[in-house]
């Protein structure tokens, strides 16, 4: 039995940058918090939906965590899991059950109850409404789920089939966040219209898409974290978000008091932000780092050794020091080094005579044009990425320079968010760019495994499939780190990803914002912020 107490990347142009290094949150010697006031806050993109449940890019992550509560949170510095909407909770020993006893007096913005029921009707939705095309990450999550036994109205018992140790992690996430009946009694498509009924300290007063949303404070909110560094209400009135896709608008409306903070601030933004009084708040995230993801049903990356060789290839410090700046990370293992479970892998080194041994051996020889061949077939691949990840189109270019180095010719392939979706989702791709943000190692079985994204559309590998399915079964947290570190080190040696560089979260914040805060997967939590 186990029982818890009190726990875009963002690309330039293809110069060296230099900035100063950020901190972690807005702080200041301004005194006490005050209440009242609106925050202003400009976002790069706009969100794409309004439900927390649905949500999975930052942005989106940004606005909809602050009205929905979840049964755990985790603290950011510890990575402990630590009570929330649950008081506490008993897992049995196999992980196939877990049970939460939760707070009394708690309510949806609606006057609803936040209790038992609510937590099967939310865990039911997730599962049998929005499924995993609709919600990628809560229906990984919720793998292998059975249903909820409402014990009695502040206990629920939630079953699966088979172990699932990392399921008490993800209950602190804004996927598997509680919203009310009138809420998940609707439509996929219904439930991104900005009317979501949350228990959070912030409910929507507007929403826009594509153009800003409203959020005001829930007035009587009791119920916070135990992370959260205050207690009853939010300090903020108001927080307006709106969508500046434009850096140099965001950093300019950000200088000259039109905007409180921003998203994706560039580190050449800095000086002129720094000199109007702000600062830049940063944090690496965790999960899985930017990297290329191969199709390996195509005919050149089905080749593995093909694969292995673009690993080598690729020299990431110079990828953060021309494009980035010090406050980001060249890629060292399969997850990203923030993530509690990381291993630093010998595998993701830059070594580009390595790469050419590997081609050479494999039978892959340079052409007329120093990109190599083999059996006629000329050794190029396409990378597809969307207008969302569109600032990482540096990055790329820069990384078709280094494979051209070795032979390997890289296409570059801009498509727009939806077609993105759909060419992953049917597979016509030869590689994918992009990331997966989660605190936990388990993000390797959301994005590799058979039965998760399998962004890679590869059949089986009985090692690897084992140990994804053995991290789950494996309830001690150092025994858990041990079989996830194969798991990394199993997902390099079959070259699924090409890692690049970690991401990291880069906020403008004026100089009139205190305790803007990242939580421990590096989004945004608003509940502390105030304004001077």
């Amino acid at each position: 039995m186990k029982r818890s107490t009190p726990v875009v990347l963002i690309a330039a142009a293809m110069t060296l940058l230099s900035a100063c290094g950020g901190s972690s949150e807005a702080t200041s010697d301004a005194g006490e918090p005050q209440a009242g006031g609106t925050l202003r806050y400009a976002l790069s993109q706009a969100p794409t939906c309004s439900d927390p449940a649905q949500s999975g890019s930052n942005q989106t992550i940004y606005v909809a965590r602050q009205i929905v509560d979840s049964l755990t949170d985790q603290d950011p510095e510890s990575g402990e899991i630590t009570p929330w909407l649950a008081q506490s909770w008993d897992v049995n020993s196999d992980a196939t059950s877990f049970t939460f006893h939760l707070k009394d007096g708690v309510t949806f913005s609606d006057g609803s109850v936040v209790d038992a029921t609510a937590v099967k009707t939310n865990f039911d939705a997730i599962v049998n409404t929005l499924g995993a095309i609709k919600a990628q990450l809560g229906a990984s999550y919720l793998a292998g789920y059975t249903g909820t036994t409402v014990v009695d109205p502040l206990t629920a018992q939630v079953n699966f089939t088979s172990p699932n140790a990392q399921f008490l992690q993800a209950t602190s996430t804004p996927q598997l966040g509680l919203l009310a009946a009138s809420t998940t009694s609707k439509t996929a498509e219904e439930r991104c219209a900005g009317d979501n009924i949350g228990s959070g300290p912030f409910v929507y007063a507007s929403y826009e898409q594509d153009r800003s949303v409203t959020l005001k404070k829930r007035a009587g909110y009791s119920w916070g974290s135990d992370v959260f560094a205050h207690e009853g209400e939010a300090y903020l009135d108001e927080i307006d978000f709106t969508v500046v896709p434009e850096s140099g608008v965001r950093t300019g409306s950000l200088a000259s008091d039109q905007l409180d903070a921003i998203s994706d601030a560039l580190p050449q933004d800095a000086p002129q932000i720094e000199a109007a009084g702000g600062t830049i708040l940063t944090t690496p995230n965790p999960g899985t780092p930017f990297g290329f993801y191969p199709n390996v049903t195509r005919p050149v990356l089905g080749d593995v050794e093909v694969r292995r060789a673009l690993i080598p290839a690729l020299d990431r410090q110079e990828l953060v020091d021309t494009v980035l700046g010090p406050d980001f990370k060249p890629a060292t293992g399969t997850l990203a080094s923030k993530t509690p479970q990381y291993s630093k892998l010998d595998d993701v080194t830059y070594d580009p005579d390595k790469s050419r041994e590997i081609l050479d051996a494999a039978g892959w020889v340079p052409g007329a044009d120093a990109i190599r061949e083999k059996n006629g077939q000329r050794l190029t691949f396409s990378v597809t990425f969307s207008a969302v990840f569109a600032g990482n189109q540096a990055i790329l270019e820069l990384a078709q320079q280094q494979f051209a180095e070795v032979g390997v010719e890289l296409v570059l392939d801009l498509v727009s968010g939806s077609e993105f979706t759909a060419r992953q989702n049917s597979g016509d791709y030869d590689s994918t760019y992009g990331n997966s943000t989660r605190a936990d190692g388990d993000i390797l079985r959301t994005s590799f495994a058979l039965d998760g994204r399998n962004t890679n559309r590869r059949g089986p590998i009985p090692d690897l499939d084992a140990v994804l399915s053995a991290q789950l079964a494996t309830t001690d947290p150092q025994e858990r780190k041990d079989v996830l570190a194969d798991a990394q080190q199993l997902v390099a040696d079959n070259a699924l990803i090409v890692p690049t560089i970690e991401l990291s979260q880069a906020i403008g914040a004026g100089p009139s914002v205190h305790d803007l805060k990242f939580e421990a997967s590096a989004r945004l939590q608003f509940f502390d912020t105030w304004v001077q």
